[in-house]
């Protein structure tokens, strides 16, 4: 695993918006989630595409959109607290 990027159906579990990663896989194959990288906006089509830190993220999920910035590539699944660290929320940066 690189220390720039990672699969983003693993930063996905990882940052706890999936119960496992096949569902994150899942999610990325259906096409909902949509990453800004470097200024260009693309709707990723594959689990295997890389994230990096500082990458925007958009996706639906329960029914609404979640909107956030990569802040942390993260090493496992921790607890809730821990995946909180991985991203933060458009009006949270501090």
């Amino acid at each position: 695993m690189s220390e720039t990027g990672c699969r983003v159906d693993i930063w996905l579990w990882r940052a706890r918006f999936a119960k496992t990663r096949s569902l994150a896989a899942a999610m990325v194959e259906r096409g909902v989630v949509r990453l800004t990288h470097n200024g260009i906006q693309t709707r990723l089509d594959k689990p295997s595409r890389s994230v990096h830190v500082g990458d925007a993220m958009v996706f639906a999920l329960g029914g609404r959109l979640v909107e956030l910035t990569i802040a942390r590539l993260g090493e496992r699944r921790g607890p809730a607290d821990e995946a909180r660290t991985l991203y933060t929320l458009p009006g949270t940066e501090t």
